[in-house]
């Protein structure tokens, strides 16, 4: 489990991170979601032990990342958004290299970098030198180097930075498949993302967590209820008379007919709910002889919710938004 407490960080007078506080329970996959320049980068590296807090307290399974860096080190595996790899090495050599150098010895690192090189569908690769590789490779072989010693956690900063569509895909499946046996914290500003590979979503906004929970948990809070997507066969000309049929459903406060794509006799509603009644609007629509052909949550039912929380600070509010720096409890300077 990894647990922040009151965290924050300056750079110089410059507030990047806090306060922020948060607890992710073993085999999560958790979302860091926010606009560039939030704080996510600033707040993995401090989970990462690769920065240290300037207050506040982070400990991962229980051990505090101030107090013993090294010991958190063993623990976690950690992809910044470059991936940290040596061009001139072939897979397998940066592999092993990776794997001594976080303590794994004498037979088992020859295991551990077959077991990473398989997770990570880079076999066929092992031999080639990393500077030859395409950028998706790099990403996979960034990641095989943050689990080759079987961490408990494992961070990752923008992994699908870069990607083409089918390597995002692959990401994707290669960043779900990581959950349960290890504990993931992702970060991105890409919503499709966070949606598709986590269990849980942290929202930041200038440095702090200004909402979490699961997609559906933001949707109810900030949406007031829930958005779906609604198409029907209809005949020619009914598309009015069903828009009204749904209308008059328990929960449903808003109804909106879209552009018809999928030719005659065809209407898909846009459909607001105050709660989760989708089986009764399937069985009034149903029950009234239309053809129900899909239902489905809102496509930008995510992307509202982002919008209504990471919306910036205009610029003159930044300049008025002054806060008091805490009492520093631990050093302000970067880790070695």
């Amino acid at each position: 489990m990894i647990e922040i407490r009151d965290l924050y960080k300056y750079y110089g007078d410059r507030r990047a991170v806090g306060p922020l506080s948060a607890t992710i329970e073993k085999g999560e996959i958790v979302g860091l979601l926010g606009l560039n320049g939030a704080g996510k980068t600033t707040t993995l590296r401090i989970l990462a032990c690769d920065l240290l807090p300037t207050s506040g307290s982070v400990k991962v399974g229980g051990l505090d990342v101030v107090e013993v860096p090294h010991e958190v080190r063993r623990r976690i595996g950690y992809l910044p958004d470059t991936p940290p790899v040596y061009l001139e090495m072939t897979v397998e050599e940066y592999l092993t290299f990776a794997a001594k150098l976080r303590g794994v010895t004498g037979p088992d690192v020859e295991k551990r970098v077959d077991e990473a090189l398989e997770l990570t569908e880079v076999g066929s690769e092992r031999d080639r030198p990393i500077g030859a590789l395409s950028h998706g490779y790099r990403q996979r072989v960034g990641i095989a180097q943050a689990i080759v010693h079987k961490p408990e956690f494992v961070v990752l900063d923008e992994p699908i930075s870069g990607l083409d569509p089918v390597q995002i895909v692959e990401m994707r499946e290669l960043v779900r498949s990581l959950g349960g046996e290890h504990t993931v914290v992702v970060s991105s500003h890409i919503l499709s993302e966070i949606h598709e590979t986590c269990d849980r979503i942290f929202v930041i906004r200038d440095g702090q967590i200004v909402a979490s929970g699961t997609e559906k948990e933001l949707s109810d809070q900030l949406l007031s209820g829930m958005r779906v997507s609604l198409s029907l066969r209809v005949g020619e000309g009914g598309a009015a008379k069903a828009g009204e049929l749904i209308a008059g459903v328990p929960g449903v406060t808003g109804v909106e007919l879209g552009v018809a794509t999928e030719g005659p006799g065809i209407a898909t509603y846009r459909v607001v709910l105050s709660r989760d009644t989708r089986d009764d609007l399937t069985r009034a629509v149903v029950g009234a002889g239309y053809g129900l052909l899909e239902l489905t949550r809102g496509e930008r039912e995510l992307e509202s919710v982002f919008l209504e929380l990471a919306k910036s600070l205009d610029e003159p509010a930044r300049r008025k938004k002054k806060r008091k720096k805490p009492p520093v409890d631990a050093p302000t300077e970067e880790s070695p």
